[in-house]
């Protein structure tokens, strides 16, 4: 049966959920997207979504104490995980902690003559009140933050810098956990940065692409 254009758009919706959650790389989700848009019938497009679940199906059964995957998840299942990680330290050296964990509800940093990152783009949350102490000497922490997360710096500066900058501007979203950043900065720095996930960056891609093919007058295939 020949296939519509509604049909075409679910399963790039299909697609699009799926390397945002990490199931399809980069180069696999480009070329089934353009499978799709390709495609005249039903039994071309069935092929490409067959090992992918669809748009707003339940997830997969976690087991008890372990966090959910996807940071495309609703912040509400991101809040209220068992704690992975309730610290950092480095000294000569450095630790990093990013991707999939839980930061405990007072999670603290040290950084003497080394460096840290703390990355909660991927990251779950014990509670929805968080406290992330960095301190630091000689030494430089980084903190990564998505722009949608409620953000509070309060740290110091001493012969050194204590602060945020934006890469990319968002407004925080209601429901997400509210993070406040403290701490002391001694000859070192402490840095708070708003930026994208990659999944999020591909989204946002994908998007300005649909766009520019409805702009085209081609519906998009």
């Amino acid at each position: 049966m020949r296939a519509s254009d509604t049909e075409r758009e679910r399963i790039a919706e299909i697609l699009r959920e799926a390397v945002a959650e990490g199931r399809l790389r980069m180069e696999e989700f480009e070329q089934r997207l353009d499978a799709a848009y390709k495609a005249r019938t039903h039994g071309e497009l069935e092929p490409l979504v067959r090992d992918l679940p669809a748009p707003g199906a339940p997830p997969a059964p976690v087991a008890a104490g372990q966090p959910r995957t996807g940071s495309v998840a609703r912040w509400s299942d991101r809040i209220g995980m068992p704690a992975t990680s309730s610290g950092g330290f480095a000294l000569w050296g450095g630790f990093r902690r990013q991707g999939n964990w839980t930061v405990g509800r007072v999670f603290t940093a040290f950084a003497m003559w080394g460096g840290g990152h703390i990355d909660l783009r991927e990251a779950n949350f014990e509670d929805r009140e968080v406290v992330v102490r960095c301190f630091t000497i000689m030494g430089g922490i980084q903190v990564t933050v998505p722009p949608d997360l409620n953000v509070d710096v309060r740290g110091i500066g001493i012969m050194g810098g204590f602060g945020e900058h934006t890469k990319d501007d968002g407004d925080p979203a209601p429901d997400a956990p509210r993070v406040r950043i403290t701490g002391l900065a001694l000859m070192g720095g402490v840095g708070v940065e708003r930026k994208r996930s990659k999944a999020e960056k591909r989204r946002l891609r994908d998007a300005e692409r649909r766009r520019g093919r409805l702009e085209k007058g081609d519906g998009g295939r």
